[in-house]
């Protein structure tokens, strides 16, 4: 695989590979190692099934919707922030004395 592409997985591969991981005598490295992902990656979607980041449930999507619309607003919260940060900076330059 060529370096920088980023390779994407379903819902039901990580849901699955978290249950293979979870297995008592599997390690997240072997299981990680078995799947062909990192084992950073799969140790990552294990923190996420733990904090209840991701839907255990197959009938429900990866992410809560509830997640899903904390994640774009908090986006949105950080556009916000940068378009303020540089209206104050134009403001701060156009009222500077000229003299």
């Amino acid at each position: 695989m060529a370096t920088g592409t980023r390779r994407s997985f379903t819902a039901e591969f990580k849901r699955e590979a978290v249950k293979l991981a979870q297995q008592p005598g599997r390690s997240v490295a072997a299981v990680a190692r078995d799947l062909g992902v990192e084992r950073s990656v799969l140790k990552q979607w294990i923190d996420n099934f733990a904090a209840g980041k991701y839907e255990k449930d197959h009938a429900l999507p990866l992410k809560a919707a509830q997640q899903q619309e904390n994640e774009r607003l908090r986006r949105e919260l950080a556009k916000v922030r940068m378009e303020r940060d540089i209206l104050k900076k134009a403001l701060g330059y156009f009222a500077k004395d000229p003299t």
